[in-house]
């Protein structure tokens, strides 16, 4: 077992992890981002866009 081994190793699970880490965070922070779009602007029930279909000529 070579210590530069080991070392090596360490530092691919501390890469892994922090790459894992920062993931989650952005996936935390798409989740809040989505949830204060939906609060400003409800997907389903958008009732502040009627010019939808303007275009009958």
């Amino acid at each position: 077992m070579h210590p530069a081994m080991s070392q090596d190793d360490k530092l691919i699970d501390l890469n892994t992890e922090r790459a894992k880490r920062v993931h989650d965070l952005n996936e935390k922070r798409l989740n809040e981002v989505r949830q204060a779009f939906e609060q400003a602007m409800p997907l389903g029930k958008a009732k502040k866009k009627p010019k939808n279909k303007p275009k009958k000529r």
